[in-house]
């Protein structure tokens, strides 16, 4: 049988930090005059700053020098970095740590794939670190999702075949990253949302251990 590996994103997934990422965007959007919404967070999921930057901008019909726009994503990381800063293990969402204990005690190799710079700092907040074998984040990927070069990256250096990995996902463009990199994705939250998932959960506290050991099987066998 085959090497598993059990990729997770992190902002929506491991913790809930997606509020932050709205909030600072929201903060530059006001600054801006710029009308946004938690819908239109959703778009903003599982995305580079970059591009949630160019996306913000594109709403607002406004055109910047590249000075202004890098200075912009500077202001937008520090606001974020402001609302992180007092992260503790009460962030992390409910039953991730039992998956996590479980998947460990089975040694199954795990990797962070996110689009996050700031994973490292976050996990090391939330004392998670020790359960992942490798962390893929955006300093290390050129590429934003639905590009699957996070999670090709990280089945790499968990050194297991995409075909036997599975994604733990919140955003739609997750989803589709792992659908593309021949994965098996699971998505996390809403189920119509992320709809192009194999498996669907609002959260954890609705997955037993019972489909975490099936899921193990399944891609044990795969080819």
């Amino acid at each position: 049988m085959k090497k598993t590996g059990f990729i997770f994103d992190l902002d929506g997934v491991i913790v809930d930090t997606a509020k932050y990422h709205y909030l600072a965007w929201k903060n530059l959007a006001d600054e801006l005059e710029i009308d946004f919404t938690e819908e239109d967070n959703e778009k903003f999921k599982g995305v580079s700053r970059k591009r949630c930057l160019e996306l913000l901008l594109e709403m607002g019909g406004i055109s910047v020098s590249k000075e202004q726009f890098e200075a912009w994503l500077r202001e937008k990381n520090e606001d974020y970095l402001k609302y992180i800063s007092n992260m503790d293990q009460s962030e992390i969402l409910p039953d991730v740590t039992k998956v996590l204990k479980y998947l460990k005690g089975k040694d199954i190799p795990m990797a962070l794939g996110s689009a996050s710079k700031n994973a490292i700092s976050i996990l090391e907040k939330v004392e998670l670190m020790h359960y992942f074998d490798a962390i893929v984040d955006g300093n290390q990927v050129t590429k934003a999702k639905p590009d699957p070069e996070v999670f090709l990256i990280a089945a790499k250096k968990l050194g297991v075949k995409p075909i036997n990995c599975v994604v733990f996902e919140d955003a739609l463009a997750g989803i589709e990253a792992a659908n593309v990199a021949g994965m098996v994705s699971v998505g996390i939250g809403d189920v119509n949302i992320l709809s192009e998932a194999d498996h669907g959960f609002q959260n954890f506290t609705e997955i037993d251990l019972g489909f975490l050991n099936d899921l193990i099987l399944v891609l044990k066998n795969k080819n």
